[in-house]
């Protein structure tokens, strides 16, 4: 259930980056929707009046009204993949339901977030946030994929990581090796800014974090629902107490 009223806000489109085959950055401005940072909100796009989507917002709260949200297309996901190749600037959404997911404790000093894929999205809103505090949290990011390419936001998160210095990026891949077949949005937006293959380390996202721990303070997981699961599991077995994990699948 959502923890507000069913009203809806409008936001149109301003931007549409097409950076994988499946995946797709867009951005908006419009109402402001009272959502948490790390939250969710369900979407409701013109190519599909009347049909709801749930994503994480990659931005904070926003007086301003601007949103961004990290789609990535899913096998059978007809809504997904019509938001990935057909979404236009001038597009008007509706944005419905704002629930709060992944909170971060007031008083936290220490913070880890495991991120596969689009997972991203809202452990990138809550770092924006947390920089607003006067002591953030020492923050520990994993952020996963496959292979290189995968890491969409490698040069984001890259230059991030070089501007606020509480705050620790590890990318994680499970080869070091792109698959042979191109990806000709990946080299359309490839960029020369990102971490080094010495930077990354090399495994599951969930054995990699799992070899970090056991964390005696807040965990948030977000990624698909196998990796959400397999992460959690392999926390867990390694010491991290399951009441220090929050969990999402995306």
């Amino acid at each position: 259930m959502s923890e507000y009223p069913d009203p809806a806000w409008t936001a149109t489109v301003v931007g549409h980056h097409r950076l994988r085959n499946d995946l797709a950055v867009i951005r908006l401005i419009g109402d402001f929707v009272p959502f948490t940072a790390g939250g969710s909100v369900e979407v409701e796009v013109p190519q599909h009046p009347g049909v709801r989507r749930r994503y994480s917002p990659a931005l904070p709260p926003s007086l301003d009204g601007k949103l961004e949200f990290h789609v990535r297309t899913v096998p059978g996901g007809w809504c997904s993949s019509s938001i990935v190749s057909d979404t236009q600037p001038g597009d008007q959404w509706r944005i419905h339901a704002p629930y709060g997911v992944f909170d971060v404790h007031p008083e936290a000093t220490d913070l880890v977030m495991i991120a596969g894929g689009t997972g991203l999205a809202p452990m990138r809103a809550q770092i924006l946030d947390l920089s607003r505090r006067e002591i953030p949290p020492r923050t520990y990011l994993f952020y996963g994929g496959r292979s290189p390419r995968d890491l969409y936001a490698s040069d984001m998160l890259f230059l991030l990581s070089g501007e606020l210095p509480w705050l620790t990026v590890i990318p994680v891949v499970e080869s070091p090796d792109d698959p042979a077949i191109r990806d000709e949005w990946h080299e359309q937006t490839r960029s020369d800014i990102g971490f080094t293959p010495e930077e990354m380390l090399y495994g599951t996202l969930a054995d990699v974090a799992a070899t970090h721990g056991p964390f005696p303070h807040q965990v948030l997981v977000c990624g698909s629902p196998a990796m959400v699961r397999t992460t959690v599991d392999r926390l867990i077995e390694t010491g991290t107490p399951a009441a220090n994990i929050i969990s999402e699948g995306a």
